[in-house]
């Protein structure tokens, strides 16, 4: 199941879902196009340029799949890696805002925190 929306799963419909073996891409990943392009916009404005509709759709592809392949690697090491000993196995959205809460904590270390 791929989520169109912002939040449109409850913490109990996770729940429900995942013990009916239903996987959900959450709306983190999901949505995050829009988002991204923006940032691409805001990017093409600072540096003057225009790319064309090509470049952009790639960027944003290459940008999507690495960090839904980066949450699907997480989640294969509960499934068959080390963790699956632990029989706990979280959901896509669990991981996805674990992955993104140490990319902060990661850029917060190393620029420090300023003023």
């Amino acid at each position: 199941m791929v989520e169109g929306a912002n939040n449109p799963t409850t913490p109990r419909a996770d729940r429900i879902l995942q013990a009916r073996g239903i996987y959900v891409l959450p709306d983190i990943l999901a949505n995050a196009g829009g988002v991204t392009v923006s940032y691409y916009e805001w990017v093409q404005n600072q540096i003057n340029e225009q790319w064309d509709y090509e470049t952009t759709t790639e960027k944003m592809r290459a940008k999507i799949n690495a960090a839904t392949d980066m949450v699907f690697n997480r989640w294969q090491a509960f499934v068959v890696g080390e963790e699956a000993a632990h029989n706990r196995i979280p959901d896509f959205r669990t991981l996805a805002l674990v992955i993104a809460i140490e990319r902060v904590a990661h850029a917060t270390l190393m620029r420090g925190i300023w003023p």
